[in-house]
């Protein structure tokens, strides 16, 4: 068994799903395993990540949609509003969905389905830098 991990970086603009299916392939590609075990953590309170279709854009501005909707950004429901209004929402919505995904690696490919991606959720209004930990096992 092998182990490979490294830290990739996205830059957000703000709310939304951030597809970052590409460069993690890339790095899975670049460590030669042909199966193993892919996690990808992310390093943050108040961003997630999921596995969602990524044929139709409608599909994550109907999610957005969804979860600002579910978990309101309203001052005046929380106890934590020093960092703003976005912020305990944030973290609601942070912890409604995954901060870790694992998945499978075949033929030195994520094993994901025909129309799966991975994306990082930015909850917070501000753009922002997150760090997502790639670690994969395999051989």
């Amino acid at each position: 068994m092998r182990q490979a991990q490294t830290t990739l970086t996205v830059a957000t603009r703000g709310q939304g799903l951030y597809e970052v299916t590409g460069d993690i392939a890339r790095w899975v590609a670049g460590e030669a395993m042909a199966g193993g075990l892919l996690t990808v953590f992310c390093r943050h309170t108040s961003a997630s990540l999921t596995i969602q279709e990524n044929a139709d854009p409608d599909v994550q501005r109907d999610l957005e949609t969804f979860l600002k909707r579910l978990v309101r950004e309203d001052p005046s429901l929380y106890s934590h509003t020093m960092e703003g209004p976005d912020d305990m929402p944030a973290h609601i919505r942070s912890a409604l969905t995954d901060v870790a995904l694992t998945i499978p690696v075949s033929g030195g490919r994520m094993a994901l389905g025909t129309w799966q991606g991975v994306y990082l959720i930015e909850h917070r209004v501000q753009a922002r830098t997150r760090n997502l930990v790639l670690h994969l096992l395999g051989e």
